[in-house]
C-alpha cells in the first residue's frame, strides 16, 4: 500500500465563478476514461454538477469528489463551487487536499473570488498549479492573466507553456520544457494531438520565456543552476525536478494554458498534476493533540500501518442514512469496524465504505492513509470532527467557517409539517456548517441564517424538493451585530437565599473594544482571567466565561449578537458553601449587561466587497447607483471595452442589485460580491433599525 501512495494525488479545482472549473473537471473525467460521454455545464449534463439545482442554474453548489486514473497514477479530484455563498464547500475541501489547480479566465485574469479561494488555499499551505483557461474567448490575454497572478495574488507564477494565438486564432500550446508545439484535434474532442516544431514566428518568444523559466527554477536545484550559469546543456528532467521542488515548497506556481471548452491543454495539465503536485507522503506532518489537552501535541504521519486518524470534512443526507466524507491521514479503516469520535468522545460504527464518483459509489472493504472516501454509519459526527482508533485518541485541527451575514424567517405551511420542518432543519445543519437556525423568542418565528441570497434560496429549495417540507419564507434580512466603543467596568452579584443552601456569585468585569489592524471591530470574543485566585476559585472561571458569552448573544441596542470585545475578569468573591457554577454564570451575565450599556454600544452592519464589470457607456450610471447605495469605489480600470469597478457597499443596500444592474446595462453588466467586514451603521439609519 505505501508504494501506491507515491502514485496518488489528492487535488481540488478552485476558481472564480464562471472561470470554467467544472468544464475542466468534465474534460479530465473524459480523458482519464472515467466517463465515456463529455458532460457540458451549459447543457445541464455535467457529471460533477449532479444536483437538480446545479443543473438548473448552471453553477456548482456542492463540492463533488471522484477518483480517476492517469498514466499509472490515481487522482482524487474535488470540484469546488466558485460562488461566495458556498464558501464553506471550498474551505472544507481545501482543508483536506494535498494540492490544487487554480483556474483563471484568460480574458479576466484574477477576479474577486479568485483572490478569496487562493488565500483559502494558502491558509492551508497548498501547492498550486495555475491554468489560464478560455484562451479562445474574446479579449483573452495570456500575459495580462499571468501579470494579474503576480500583482493581485502576490504569487510567483512560472510559465511552463505559452499559447499559440488567442481568441478565434487560438490553435494550441508551446511546451517550454520540451520545446515543442502541441496542436489538438477538436473534431476528436482533443483526445488526439500532434507534437510538432515550434512555428518560426514564435521561436524567439518561446526561447526567451524558456530562459526566464529556467532562471526561476534554478534557485531550487543546484545541478540546474550550475548547468545554466556555465551554459551547459539543460535537460527536461532537470527543469521538471527543479520546478517540482519549488512547487512543493509553495514558492513557485507552474502556469498552464488552454481552453477546456475547445478541448485544448487539459491532458498537459494532468501531466503537470502528476509532475509537480505532492503525493500524500510529501505533505508536511500534521500536528494533532490529545482530546481536551491542546498542549500535548501528537505528530500524524501518512503511514498505512499506524493507528487510524481521519477527518470528517463533509456530510450529506442520504436515503440510507448520512453519508460522511473522510480524509484518512494515518492508518487504515475497515468496513464494520468500531471507531472513536475524539471531539465528542463517542464510539461509532462504520457500516459501509465507498469510493465516490460524484453521486455514484463503489463499495470498498478497506481504505488507508491518503484516501478520500465516504462512509455510512456515523450518527454523531459533524464536519471537522476527528475519527480515530479508540485506543489512541487524537484530535486534528478543526475547520473554521465564516459567520453568516443574512437571515430569513421560515415557517411550515401547515401545523402538521412543524415536526417535519424541525427534522429537515436539523439535517441541513449537519450538512452545511454555514447554515444556522434559531427561534426568535419575541415572535416565536424560526430564523434561518446563511451566506447570502443565493445560499438561502438554495436552502429553501432543498427543504421543499429534497426534504418534502412545504414552507413559507419571509424576505431575507441582514444579520447586524453590535459592538462597544470604549472601556467600561461593571459588577454583578447574584445572591439567593431560600432556606437551606443558597446561591452566591460575585464578579467584577471589564470590557474593551477589540479592533483589527485596520481599525475595524474584530469578529472574535476574547476572555481573560486576571482575578486573584482567592477571589474567584479556578473551578468557577469557566462558568463566568460561559455566562459572559451567553449574555453577549443579545446586545443592548437591538438584541443582535455582540462582537469585537475583550472581557476581563478582574475581581470577585465567593462563599464557601453557597457558591456554585450557576450563581457565577448569572453574576457574569448581570455584569455584562451593565458593562455594555456603559461602553457606548454601536450597531454594525456587514459590508461587502464588490467587483462590477460594465460597458464603458454605462459607467456613469452604475457609479452613481453605487454611491447612492452608500458604496465606496476603491479602484476603476478599463479592460477591453468594459469598465471594471472595485467597490465596497453595505449588504442591506445590495438586495436585488442583480436585476438593477441588468436593467441599467441592457443585460451586459455583471457583478460578484463577498463579505468584507463589519462597519458602523450611520447614526440616522441605526436609529431607524433600533426603534
Amino acid at each position: 500500500m505505501p508504494g501506491t501512495l507515491e502514485k496518488l494525488r489528492n487535488i481540488g479545482i478552485m476558481a472564480h465563478i464562471d472561470a470554467g472549473k467544472t468544464t475542466v473537471t468534465e474534460r479530465i473525467l473524459y480523458y482519464t476514461g472515467k466517463t465515456y460521454k463529455m458532460g457540458e455545464v451549459h447543457d445541464g449534463t455535467a457529471v460533477m454538477d449532479y444536483m437538480e439545482e446545479e443543473q438548473k442554474r448552471g453553477i456548482t453548489i456542492t463540492s463533488a469528489a471522484t477518483k480517476c486514473p492517469w498514466k499509472n497514477y490515481d487522482i482524487n479530484l474535488i470540484d469546488t463551487p466558485g460562488h461566495i455563498d458556498f464558501t464553506a464547500e471550498v474551505e472544507r475541501s481545501l482543508r483536506i487536499l494535498d494540492g490544487a489547480v487554480a483556474v483563471f479566465d484568460g480574458s479576466e485574469g484574477v477576479q474577486a473570488q479568485s483572490e478569496t479561494v487562493w488565500h483559502q488555499g494558502q491558509k492551508y499551505d497548498l501547492p498550486c498549479l495555475c491554468f489560464v483557461n478560455k484562451m479562445d474567448k474574446i479579449g483573452a490575454d495570456f500575459d495580462m492573466a499571468v501579470q494579474s497572478i503576480r500583482d493581485k495574488l502576490l504569487a510567483k507564477p512560472i510559465i511552463v507553456q505559452i499559447p499559440i494565438g488567442a481568441e478565434d486564432s487560438f490553435a494550441g500550446i508551446i511546451d517550454l520544457i520540451k520545446m515543442q508545439a502541441v496542436f489538438y484535434q477538436t473534431e476528436k474532442m482533443g483526445a488526439t494531438f500532434e507534437e510538432t516544431e515550434i512555428p518560426a514566428e514564435l521561436k524567439e518568444r518561446a526561447q526567451q520565456q524558456r530562459n526566464e523559466m529556467i532562471e526561476l527554477a534554478a534557485e531550487y536545484d543546484s545541478e540546474l543552476m550550475d548547468n545554466y550559469v556555465h551554459d551547459k546543456p539543460v535537460s527536461a528532467e532537470m527543469i521538471t525536478r527543479a520546478i517540482r521542488q519549488g512547487t512543493l515548497a509553495n514558492k513557485l506556481h507552474p502556469v498552464f494554458v488552454g481552453s477546456a471548452l475547445k478541448y485544448i491543454g487539459v491532458q498537459r495539465l494532468l501531466d503537470g498534476v502528476i509532475s509537480y503536485l505532492p503525493s500524500p507522503l510529501e505533505k508536511k506532518e500534521i500536528i494533532g493533540h490529545k482530546p481536551n489537552d491542546e498542549d500535548k501535541k501528537i505528530s500524524i504521519k501518512c503511514d498505512y500501518n499506524g493507528s487510524l486518524v481521519a477527518l470528517a470534512f463533509k456530510i450529506t443526507g442520504d436515503v440510507h442514512g448520512d453519508l460522511c466524507f473522510l480524509r484518512i491521514y494515518q492508518g487504515k479503516l475497515r468496513s464494520g469496524s468500531r471507531i472513536l469520535n475524539a471531539n465528542r468522545n463517542r464510539r461509532e460504527n462504520i457500516t459501509r465504505i465507498f469510493e465516490m464518483h460524484a453521486n455514484e459509489r463503489k463499495i470498498l472493504d478497506t481504505a488507508g492513509a491518503g484516501d478520500i472516501i465516504a462512509v455510512v454509519g456515523l450518527k454523531q459526527t459533524l464536519t471537522g470532527d476527528t475519527i480515530c482508533d479508540p485506543k489512541k485518541p487524537v484530535c486534528l485541527p478543526s475547520i473554521s467557517f465564516p459567520q453568516t451575514v443574512m437571515n430569513m424567517s421560515i415557517e411550515p405551511k401547515t401545523a402538521a409539517e412543524r415536526a417535519k420542518l424541525a427534522d429537515a432543519l436539523a439535517s441541513l445543519k449537519r450538512e452545511d456548517p454555514t447554515f444556522e437556525c434559531k427561534t426568535d423568542l419575541e415572535t416565536g418565528q424560526t430564523i434561518i441564517s446563511g451566506m447570502g441570497e443565493l445560499h438561502l434560496e438554495v436552502l429553501e429549495h432543498k427543504l421543499v424538493r429534497e426534504k418534502g417540507v412545504n414552507v413559507r419564507v419571509g424576505k431575507p434580512r441582514v444579520a447586524y451585530r453590535e459592538a462597544v466603543t470604549k472601556t467600561s467596568e461593571a459588577e454583578g452579584k447574584f445572591v439567593r437565599q431560600t432556606g437551606g443552601r443558597g446561591q452566591y456569585g460575585h464578579v467584577v468585569l471589564q470590557v474593551d473594544p477589540l479592533m483589527t489592524d485596520d481599525d475595524h471591530w474584530s469578529r472574535e470574543i476574547e476572555f481573560e482571567n486576571r482575578a486573584p485566585g482567592d477571589s474567584v476559585p479556578k473551578e468557577y472561571v469557566s462558568d463566568v466565561e460561559r455566562g459572559c458569552r451567553d449574555a453577549l448573544g443579545c446586545g443592548p441596542l437591538a438584541g443582535y449578537p455582540v462582537v469585537g470585545l475583550k472581557v476581563t475578569l478582574i475581581e470577585g468573591s465567593f462563599h464557601s458553601v453557597d457558591s456554585s457554577g450557576l450563581a457565577f454564570e448569572q453574576a457574569a451575565a448581570m455584569a455584562i449587561e451593565k458593562a455594555l450599556e456603559e461602553a457606548d454600544p454601536v450597531l454594525l452592519e456587514p459590508v461587502m466587497r464588490l467587483q462590477v464589470v460594465v460597458p464603458q457607456a454605462n459607467f456613469g450610471a452604475v457609479q452613481g447607483s453605487l454611491l447612492a447605495k452608500r458604496g465606496i469605489i476603491t479602484d476603476c480600470r478599463i479592460h477591453g471595452n468594459m469598465q471594471v469597478i472595485d467597490a465596497k457597499a453595505p449588504l442591506v443596500e445590495m438586495f436585488g442589485y442583480s436585476s438593477e444592474i441588468r436593467s441599467v446595462t441592457a443585460g451586459r453588466g455583471t457583478y460578484t460580491m463577498e463579505p468584507f467586514n463589519y462597519e458602523r451603521v450611520p447614526e440616522q439609519i441605526a436609529r431607524e433599525i433600533i426603534f
